[in-house]
């Protein structure tokens, strides 16, 4: 037995071709847009991280760095 191709066969056909088309597009989209967001959050982390330690670095060098005080030459006259 052959099967018979109507109208309304071909164009339901046709359109589940556009569906599942268009489901792919949009599955490949919300794919892309998670790598993406991923990749942002990773080196989101990363750079606070080198802040962070650059922040502690920085602090530390200020606590072993002696204050200059000023000694009764170097003062200014007024």
């Amino acid at each position: 037995m052959s099967k018979i191709f109507t109208p309304v066969s071909t164009a339901r056909r046709s359109a589940e071709a556009l569906l599942n088309q268009s489901k792919k597009r949009e599955a490949s989209f919300k794919w892309e847009q998670e790598r993406e967001y991923e990749a942002m959050v990773a080196k989101t982390a990363r750079l606070r991280e080198l802040r962070l330690a650059k922040e502690a670095a920085d602090k530390e060098a200020a606590a072993l760095t002696p204050v200059a005080r000023p000694t009764a030459r170097h003062r200014v006259k007024k």
